[in-house]
């Protein structure tokens, strides 16, 4: 008897969907796209409006040969790929790649007249996927061009002008249409803070004890009627002037305030959102946590991780306020549903917000693979239900002191309600200010001016990155993740203690495309791309027409300036001569770092790192000397240089930390976990090869 077929992207998705279907479905997964453009030339002829040229990946034909068979078999086919452009657009090249019916490659056989189903749902539970079943519909033909035109517009940017990178700049290198944008950004935030000059100012606090000789701290707020802001008091001289007008003075309460305010929460996480706190509160990475979230959307515990909408589906609003009033009290379940209005440019309203597909269910009630898992979910779990839940009531407390021709003021808060406190708890403590009456003298017991400096604003971190790029509005939540990974393989950029500094590279690169492709990397043209994709999404734009405005004014300017532009120098001269050939050596930016290259290449090849030496001997084997190096990723760490002959590393600064002997565990520990990695590398290696061999072999 024939059976339905249903394809998803991948087999833990058709695992989890399995479940819930009975004997009469076949569900297999494609693992990915079937179909794309070719990995060796550009594929798409641009004379021919952008007709895209698709091959199917040497990975995928194991798939597509399976998923072909059991089309012969079938009696109808069901599409459950995500529900986004990406997944509509792995469903379409599923239908052409099979021949199904309506596509292209149809051809007269019993699988050209499948009966074919395109199904959708925010999350892999029964009730979801048996109501999809039941209301199927077509494939749509505006996400899937919506998808192709940015499959085409990436393609073409990166494609064209990545050989001018090479013939300029140096070989290796890329340019795409939302990297190099996130990539200035990095430089951009760097020069700022190399700009930055520090500005001395001084801040005053009285220290006081009240009649019931309880301690109460205050600032200086004003002087002479004058009020002082954070950068008023700019020198010691005038600091001291202060302290020596306010030591003899009288102190005593003016005023005191108290009012309460209401603190509400957060709306339920989109996948920028999920991925800034899973930065912040996790140290997760974009990368890290997308593949977490995905483990947990395919395992059915929240629904789909790629989203920028906060909604919220009225079943788990209703599951959510049922499990708030029994664990917390009604006094926690808000008088209604809390509706949350989307922010992010572009926003999809019609999907939901990510969320536990059981808001009455934690991470303890669930079988998850990991504590990484757990800790995600967790997450997820809080600020779903949290949103859900009643404000905080929060009582201030400001005490105006009079002290002379000078004004302090004191501000405490008491938390007088949690509300949702109660699940999403903040780092901030309650300061909970003495008892103190209007007119009451108080007693200095010392006054401390302290110096500060202003400082320059924050490197980027991966959180706040991809913050930026989303109030910018370029990329989407599927392009976060993979954006942030390629600037750092690349080389653009390095991760250093979690925040980015360009590279040198990343620097020439971005400056080369600000001056001669300034709208690749112009923040509101690229925007401007984000939101005319979008709109072919919606069926108001049709995307050959959309590309056609990019390439045509884009090409002709590449013709121009690979013939105009000089190609960049980024060598450094050194005293050094090569030990192989005798010529000088030179100092050479590369994707991991600066190095020494003989100036005779390609003649001679010989290159050398960059040592740099600490002078702190090395304390496993105390012969060597520590050096600093680093990974392929960028990151610092300090070894011994008589590697591997010495196995010692540290991630601490000797020059901080005194590097700490290894116990000979350890050190066994080490070597052992070394040896394995070696041997899976190995294997792994003889496995490609004799995979390759045998393909050579069926002449593949």
């Amino acid at each position: 008897m024939s059976k339905h077929l249903v394809i998803v992207e991948s087999p833990a998705k058709a695992k989890t969907i399995e479940r819930y279907l009975g004997n009469d479905y076949t569900v297999l997964a494609s693992y990915g796209h079937v179909r794309d453009l070719p990995e060796r030339e550009l594929g798409v002829d641009v004379d021919h409006e952008f007709a895209p040229k698709y091959v199917v990946p040497v990975k995928a034909k194991k798939a597509l040969s399976a998923l072909t068979a059991a089309a012969n078999t079938a009696s109808d086919v069901f599409l459950a790929t995500d529900y986004d452009r990406e997944g509509e657009a792995i469903a379409w090249h599923i239908v052409e790649a099979l021949g199904l019916e309506g596509s292209k490659e149809g051809k007269a056989s019993k699988r050209s007249k499948l009966p074919i189903h395109r199904i959708t749902f925010h999350e892999i539970t029964k009730s979801a996927i048996q109501d999809a079943i039941t209301h199927p519909r077509d494939l749509d033909t505006d996400l899937i061009n919506a998808q192709q035109g940015r499959r085409v517009l990436d393609r073409l940017v990166g494609y064209k002008l990545s050989p001018f990178l090479w013939k300029k700049v140096m070989k290796g290198l890329s340019a795409g249409r939302v990297q190099s944008v996130a990539v200035r950004l990095v430089v951009e935030r760097e020069r700022e803070i190399r700009a930055f000059n520090p500005e001395e100012y001084w801040s005053m606090t009285a220290f006081l004890q009240t009649a019931n000789q309880e301690a109460l701290e205050a600032n200086l707020v004003a002087f002479q009627g004058e009020k002082l802001d954070k950068l008023s008091i700019k020198t010691a001289e005038r600091a001291n002037e202060l302290t020596a007008a306010l030591k003899a003075a009288d102190y005593e309460v003016a005023n005191v305030e108290e009012k309460e305010t209401t603190k509400r929460p957060s709306p339920p996480f989109t996948t920028s959102t999920l991925q800034q706190q899973a930065s912040h509160r996790l140290h997760f990475s974009a990368k890290q946590t997308m593949k977490l979230a995905q483990d947990l959307y395919e395992a059915g515990h929240i629904t789909y991780m790629r989203t920028d909408s906060t909604n919220l589906a009225g079943e788990a609003l209703a599951t959510a306020r049922s499990f708030i009033q029994s664990t917390y009290g009604a006094d926690y379940v808000p008088a209604a549903p809390v509706q949350y209005k989307t922010k992010a440019k572009g926003a999809q309203e019609a999907h939901e917000a990510i969320r536990p597909t059981d808001p009455s269910k934690q991470a303890g009630d669930l079988r998850l693979e990991s504590e990484r898992h757990a800790k995600l979910y967790t997450l997820i779990w809080q600020r779903m239900v949290a949103s859900q839940m009643s404000p905080a009531r929060v009582a201030a407390t400001i005490i105006t002191i009079e002290a002379g021709d000078g004004t302090f003021r004191s501000t405490g808060s008491v938390v007088r309600f949690p509300g949702y406190l109660k699940v999403w708890p903040t780092s901030a403590e309650d300061l909970v200010l003495p008892p103190v009456v209007q007119g009451e003298s108080l007693t200095l017991t010392d006054l401390k001016s302290e110096q500060h400096f202003t400082e320059p604003p924050a490197r980027f971190s991966e959180a706040t990155l991809v913050k930026a790029l989303e109030e910018y509005g370029i990329g989407r939540p599927s392009t976060y993740a993979p954006t942030l990974s390629t600037i750092i393989d690349r080389g653009y950029v390095q991760l250093i203690e979690r925040r980015f500094q360009p590279t040198q590279i990343g620097e020439v690169v971005t400056d080369l495309l600000v001056e001669n492709f300034p709208e690749i990397v112009d923040y509101e043209f690229t925007a401007q791309m984000e939101a005319n994709l979008d709109s072919v999404a919606e069926g108001h734009e049709d995307w050959v027409r959309v590309l056609t405005d990019f390439y045509t004014p884009f090409a002709k300017s590449l013709s121009e300036k690979l013939e105009t532009v000089q190609k960049k120098d980024l060598t450094e001269a050194t005293d050094k001569v090569c030990p192989e050939c005798g010529k000088p050596m030179v100092i050479r930016p590369g994707r991991f770092g600066k190095f020494l290259a003989c100036t005779g290449f390609p003649d001679c090849r010989h290159t050398e790192a960059i040592v740099v030496k600490t002078g702190i001997q090395c304390p496993l084997c105390k012969e060597g000397d520590l050096i600093e190096r680093k990974t392929r990723r960028g990151k610092t760490f300090w070894g011994c240089q008589r590697y591997p002959a010495c196995t010692f590393a540290t991630w601490d600064d000797p020059h901080k930390t005194p590097p700490v002997v290894p116990t000979p565990e350890q050190v066994a520990a080490r070597e052992a976990a070394q040896a394995k990695r070696a041997a899976t590398t190995k294997g792994k290696k003889t496995t490609k090869r004799r995979t390759t061999a045998v393909k050579r072999k069926r002449g593949r």
